[in-house]
This record gives C-alpha cells, structure tokens and sequence, in this order.
C-alpha cells in the first residue's frame, strides 16, 4: 500500500456504467470548466504528500511488517497441502496486512485531511482535488499541505465549513448498485465469461492461425453487440441523469468522488434517485 493521502477507500478495478457515464459527462463539461473564471478550486499534489516524513516512516514500518509476514507466510504454507487451508492462510495473512495498514495509516490519513481543509479554508477554497485530474487552471496547495504537516504542531481544523461550491461529485461505488444498473453489469459479466470459455473451447480445435483469428473476432463481436444491446442505454441514460442535476445545482464540473479530497457538492443521492 503507498502511504499516499487519499479522499476514499480503492474504488472497484472496474467501474462498469457510471465509469462510462461520468467520463463522458466530464469529457462533456470540460470546454465549460475551462472557459469559466474558477479561482475558488485547488488541487493537491498527493504522490508529494508521500515523501512527507511521518508518511515515509510509516511505509518503512509496513513494509518491515509485511517482510516478516512474508516470511511466517512462506513457513505455513510449505506445511500445508489441502488447497482449502492454502486458501484459508492466504485470507488470514491479507486481513492481517490490510489491518496493520489501516492501524498505521488511518490516523496519518485523518492528519493530512485536517491540514488540506486548513489550506483551503485559509485560501477561500471551496473544493481541494488530486492534482492528476487537473490539465488547466485551479490553484496548487500542495507546498502549503507540506509545511503544515511538517510543523512542529498540529495542524488546526478550520472553524467554517466549505464554502458552496459549483464542483460536483458522485460516489460510483453507489451508482453500480443502483438495481437495473447492477444487474446489466452482472449479465454482462456474465455472458462475456461464457464468450470467453467457449472460445476456449472452440480454439483447442481450430487447426490453423487464421482459424484462431477468426473466432477471436466472432468473440470480440459478439461482446461488442452485447454491451451496445445491454449496457450503452444504461449508460446514456446515467449521463443524462448527471448532466441534469448538474445543472440543476449549477456546477461546473462534476467528478468522480475518489479524486475529492475537500469540499464539493456531493449529488450521488439525487443521481442514484433518479436512476430507480
């Protein structure tokens, strides 16, 4: 795990409709967000954050501890045949892992998000996001984010909350949940898992490379008509969901909640709502 600052939790490794969606939103509001006078958003290099001494401390520590696990790991499972207990040891050594992280991390993470709500509230901004989501404009924090942390003292929380703020964000993990959203997802997972295991099937008996090409690409189609079948409606539909309610609140820029580190305006229930 890097020891980086961030505003969520891992989000999911895919993002199924809303990822779709909410690039196509942002793709859709980005000549807008540019071309608006902003000067109320900045932006936080986090990778920098990293190289911040009680964050580098604590990644030496986790990776100490996960050098020993490693090795207790090795010694269990040399003594162990059954695949079930391989299984059940591998579980055991992650949680193990996972908790040593957040035991060390959390309280280094709840710091850094105090000095960053600092920043932003001593510079009146409304929303602070992760510098890799930024191509123009918005105001770099991240020197000051630094020398907070690296002070003597704590850093102070601020007294005001955010100010209103006409950038928006939505909770995707929420969205793939939304019922008819969730279950295309599934049946799409599902029937692109069995296209691929009859592919498999079929190229154990394809003769020549031209063969093997040619059920590649009956594959790949066959994939291809069923998402445009299954999930581009839902799709569309999820972008139009979001556009309207931005507009609704006036933003001008909607993102994805894991690149939020303070401030914004969150729409994720009226988005969800809206997609029942």
């Amino acid at each position: 795990m890097n020891g980086t600052p961030r505003a969520s939790s891992h989000r999911h490794a895919t993002r199924g409709l809303a990822a779709a969606a909410l690039v196509a939103l942002l793709c859709a509001l980005a000549p807008a967000t540019l071309a608006a006078d902003v000067t109320d958003i900045g932006y936080v290099d986090q990778g920098r954050l990293a190289n911040v001494r009680t964050f580098a401390d604590a990644n030496r520590q986790v990776a100490a501890y996960k050098a020993g696990l490693d090795r207790e790991f090795a010694q269990r499972m040399r003594g162990t045949k059954n695949a079930a207990d391989q299984q059940r040891i591998a579980q055991d050594f992650q949680a193990r892992l996972a908790q040593k992280q957040r035991d060390v991390f959390a309280p280094l993470f709840a710091r850094a998000q105090v000095a960053i709500a600092s920043v932003a509230s001593s510079k009146n901004l409304s929303v602070v996001v992760d510098k890799r989501i930024v191509i123009v404009g918005g105001q770099d924090v991240t020197n000051d984010v630094v020398d907070l942390l690296n002070g003597v003292g704590e850093p102070v929380p601020p007294v005001n909350t955010p100010m209103p703020s006409s950038v928006g964000f939505v909770d995707q993990t929420q969205i793939d949940v939304v019922p008819k959203l969730k279950a295309a997802n599934d049946d799409f997972a599902k029937f692109r898992a069995g296209q691929q295991a009859d592919l498999q099937a079929k190229l154990r008996g394809a003769k020549t490379a031209a063969d093997q090409q040619q059920l590649y690409a009956a594959a790949q189609k066959a994939i291809a008509d069923k998402q445009h079948q299954l999930i581009d409606p839902l799709v569309d539909q999820t972008r139009a969901v979001i556009a309207t309610v931005a507009r609704k609140h006036g933003l001008v820029l909607v993102i994805d909640k894991g690149n939020l580190i303070y401030g914004g305006t969150d729409i994720t229930s009226e988005v969800t709502s809206a997609l029942k």
